[in-house]
């Protein structure tokens, strides 16, 4: 090879990158979505407020990422005097421990409807009136998982996940919904009675677990329910017969006149839809609450200008509870310039550290 082709590559025999001295030589390629926004490097030290980690999530990434966004969204969203906050909640969030998180929100006036399951208020209404959910645990080391769960059943404990539940409490929530809550929903028996939305029901279960926790002087709070009977907080429970309550008022119904009507909440809640200034919705969970309370926009000149969704169920099986909000936002559930967050993670430690974050920089 001679000295020349050695020097260089051109054709013309010259150095093949004059640049080579300035480092490397290559123009940078032009980048559209490069925002010249580096990854910064969260702290977390000693006598911190829950606040200051979510705001230093803002310097990190991934799942960090996403949480910040979060809080700044339901931050902003519960500090909106004239946004209409509707809030569901799915999953087993009472039993889990965040029964008290939820009535707070409600108390504090944050929330101004409530979709859940019946499931919740059925543990809300059981703990309200003296019953306990324990500590337990998923499996027993020296049985297999099938033996274990044969065990809790002929010990008369019910198991969910890592939570159990004397069954007995079952028994004392049957007894509350038939002397305190059904007869006041009854009929007078002359030409039976209108049918009772499930709402209506929601308000009275709450007005007997406030009045029955304070008589027998319960040492846990009287919940969820009585939070929004007490705050005037309508509970809507679509799938109310998913439940034990809901299986509860149809044993009842067998009996006695009293019938409930599964679509007199509807105008209720799209009235409430309708006549707010901003509307906003925090989403703890998927299932039927979920879905209820986006639809809501549905049959409203409207969509929702905030949403946060707290879920741990993957977009790409199409299911509605992983579908982002972004896929609500086709739908014309959510605003197009709304703003929106999703955080993919258990709710029960999601819940706390966004509402805590939120309740900082608001008050």
């Amino acid at each position: 090879m001679s000295d020349s082709d050695a020097e260089g590559d051109g054709a013309d025999g010259s150095a093949a990158d004059d640049g080579a001295e300035a480092g490397g030589g290559r123009e940078e390629p032009p980048r559209e979505e490069f925002h010249e926004d580096p990854v910064g490097h969260t702290r977390a030290a000693a006598g911190m407020t829950v606040g200051e980690l979510v705001d230093g999530y803002g310097d990190a990434g991934i799942g960090a990422a996403s949480v910040n966004e979060a809080g700044d969204v339901l931050a902003e969203m519960l500090g909106d005097d004239d946004c209409t906050v509707f809030c569901s909640l799915a999953g087993a969030m009472v039993p889990a421990g965040m029964r008290r998180i939820v009535a707070d929100l409600i108390r504090d006036g944050y929330v101004d409807a409530l979709v859940t399951t019946g499931a919740n208020l059925t543990h809300d209404a059981i703990e309200a009136i003296g019953g306990k959910h324990h500590h337990g645990r998923t499996h027993d080391p020296e049985k297999t998982a099938r033996e274990h769960d044969e065990g809790l059943r002929d010990e008369g404990v019910d198991r969910i996940y890592n939570v159990y539940l004397p069954q007995e409490h079952f028994a004392a929530f049957e007894g509350h919904l038939r002397e305190e809550v059904f007869p006041a929903l009854e009929g007078d028996g002359e030409g039976g009675s209108d049918p009772v939305s499930i709402a209506e029901l929601t308000r009275e279960l709450g007005r007997a677990n406030a009045a029955v926790n304070e008589r027998d002087d319960v040492d846990e709070g009287p919940g969820v329910a009585a939070a929004a009977y007490e705050c005037d907080v309508p509970i809507y429970c679509p799938a109310v017969q998913d439940s034990v309550l809901g299986l509860q008022a149809w044993m009842y119904a067998q009996t006695a006149d009293f019938t409930l009507d599964a679509l007199a909440d509807m105008t209720e809640l799209t009235d409430l839809a309708f006549e707010a200034d901003d509307a906003g919705c925090l989403l703890v969970g998927g299932g039927v609450p979920k879905n209820f309370t986006l639809q809501t926009m549905l049959v409203t000149p409207r969509a929702y200008d905030y949403a946060v969704q707290i879920t741990m169920d993957p977009e790409a099986t199409g299911g509605l509870s992983g579908a982002t909000l972004e896929e609500a936002r086709s739908w014309g559930k959510l605003e197009k310039d709304a703003r929106n967050a999703s955080v993919y993670g258990d709710a029960t430690v999601m819940l706390p550290m966004l509402v805590a974050a939120a309740r900082e920089r608001i008050e």
